[in-house]
C-alpha cells in the first residue's frame, strides 16, 4: 500500500514536496529517490547524525526509536523531541517531516 510523505524544509528557498512511498522504505531512501538533498555521511548505518529530520506528523507510522539512534540524535544539530534519523525510519503510514538546513554540511 502506498503512503504519502510531505517534505518541508527549514531552508525557505526550497519548496515543500509531497511524494508517494511504499511501506518499509526509509525516509532517507524516499528523499534520495525524489532528488531531495539529505546528507547521509555514514551510508545509512546509524553511525552519524547527518540524516537527522524532524517528524511533524505521523510519528506513530514509524518504528520506535532505538537506543543507538537516540544516542546519535543527541549529537545532531538542534535536536528536538520530534527528531529522528531518516535512515532508521521505515515507513508504515503517511508522515510529514522537516529537513533541517543542509547548508551546514555543504560548506556554505
Amino acid at each position: 500500500m502506498g503512503h504519502r510523505v510531505k517534505f518541508q524544509f527549514e531552508d525557505k528557498n526550497i519548496s515543500t514536496k509531497e511524494v508517494d512511498a511504499d511501506a518499509g522504505d526509509s525516509i532517507l531512501d524516499i528523499a534520495l529517490d525524489n532528488d531531495i538533498d539529505l546528507q547521509h555521511n555514514c551510508g545509512a548505518v546509524c553511525a552519524c547524525s547527518t540524516c537527522h529530520v524532524y517528524v511533524e506528523e505521523g510519528m506513530d507510522s514509524l518504528p520506535e526509536i532505538s537506543d543507538k539512534e537516540e544516542d546519535f540524535i543527541d549529537r545532531a544539530i538542534n535536536p528536538r523531541l520530534s527528531s529522528r534519523l531518516a535512515c532508521q525510519c521505515k515507513l508504515a503510514g503517511d508522515i510529514v517531516v522537516t529537513i533541517p538546513d543542509q547548508s551546514q554540511f555543504n560548506g556554505h
